[in-house]
């Protein structure tokens, strides 16, 4: 069924738009791509425009009040926007906290390049981790999923209404510890190589006091790193391809969070 034309003229409308565009450019400033520092202001302008013109008639059919604009609406609005983004920014932010660990691991930490995306410097391997994460984000249909997730917070949270704000920043805190453990189980593989590599060394120079253990450690080790980054890459580039459910679980933990006693 068509959704009915918007009258502009209705009390409501005009906060109600407001509101929206405010939750749209909490998405755009945290969301993977859409909020890459190469993308132009203006641009991204044009899209919260765009977006909020696009989702206006399913918002304003699940207004259960009339919209009012508040400081507080505003910053709610922006939060929740924000929390929509945040589930995949994590998921990104896990894959490089992964290629740094590994470039750690094997000695590759000083091998720095330009991040394109956020224009940093990083870890060559946690940029190609990044890399990786994006691609594969992307080729699933991340815009299309951020797209639907603004649609169902439009109704389960509809515009204006108040939300736990002390409880889901909290709650929104707590995803740095799943950064982490994402982070950790991604290089895992490569990290237990390069461990067991190392005590191998360690024993032959115990037992060969003669061999200079340290000519050899530090090739050895990049060797073994990447050789375990190639092996394992497979099985972590299957992982990407159920994002999905990640992202759902994040996002609607810390979305029941603001919802709580909102």
């Amino acid at each position: 069924m068509a959704a009915p034309p918007i009258d502009f003229l209705a009390p409501g409308t005009a906060p109600a738009l407001a509101l929206l565009g405010t939750r749209i450019s909490g998405l755009v400033l945290i969301a993977p791509t859409l909020s890459a520092r190469t993308i132009p202001a203006r641009h991204r302008a044009a899209l919260v425009l765009l977006l909020t013109a696009l989702l206006a008639p399913v918002a304003l059919l699940s207004l259960k009040n009339p919209a009012r604009i508040t400081p507080e609406s505003m910053l709610a609005e922006m939060v929740i926007g924000f929390t929509l983004g945040l589930g995949a920014a994590v998921i990104v932010a896990g894959a490089e906290a992964a290629g740094e660990s590994i470039a750690n691991q094997i000695g590759l930490s000083g091998a720095a390049i330009l991040d394109p995306l956020n224009n940093t410097s990083v870890p060559a391997l946690g940029q190609f981790m990044q890399l990786i994460a994006v691609t594969l984000l992307l080729v699933s249909d991340l815009h299309l999923v951020l797209l639907d997730a603004l649609v169902a917070s439009t109704r389960v949270a509809p515009l204006g209404e108040p939300i736990a704000l002390v409880g889901g920043l909290r709650v929104a805190a707590d995803t740095a510890s799943t950064l982490f453990a994402l982070g950790l189980r991604l290089a895992a593989p490569v990290m237990a190589v390069v461990l067991i590599g190392n005590v191998a060394l360690a024993v032959l120079g115990r037992a060969a006091p003669q061999l200079q253990v340290l000519a050899v450690a530090f090739p050895l080790q990049i060797g073994l790193g990447l050789l375990a980054l190639a092996a394992s890459l497979p099985f972590v580039l299957t992982w990407f391809t159920g994002w999905a459910g990640t992202y759902d679980a994040l996002s609607n933990r810390i979305m029941s969070a603001f919802l709580a006693g909102g």
